[in-house]
């Protein structure tokens, strides 16, 4: 149950959105026993964002749910691929880019709670 939202200053053309829809989904596959038959994706595209005080270069974050805590390794895994992955899509450099992981105890899906 992966929900994963990429808010980002730059512009995702809508040929891109798919290819990045998909990219993100098979990050997350790296995951043992994710698959990207759970993940939901959202992409914001044109967010006003700055970052270290400064608006005047592009700038993205990458959040990540998951039911669940994950591995430490697994994050550092997951933060290297989308800072090498991600950012060359969107064009924003990998050290303007957070990632932010957010374990859920809770998640509801189709009338009832895992």
């Amino acid at each position: 149950m992966p929900y994963v939202e990429l808010q980002t200053t730059t512009v995702v053309v809508p040929e891109m959105r798919d290819t990045l829809r998909h990219e993100l989904a098979r990050i997350i596959e790296l995951v043992p026993g994710k698959s990207e038959r759970w993940v939901m994706t959202h992409i914001e595209d044109q967010a006003v964002m700055s970052f270290a005080g400064s608006a005047d270069e592009p700038a993205a974050a990458i959040i990540l749910k998951t039911f669940g805590e994950l591995d430490n390794a697994m994050y550092d895994m997951l933060t290297k691929e989308f800072c090498s992955r991600i950012s060359k899509m969107i064009g924003v450099a990998p050290d303007r880019l957070y990632v932010i992981y957010e374990p859920i105890a809770h998640w509801g899906w189709d009338g009832g709670n895992f």
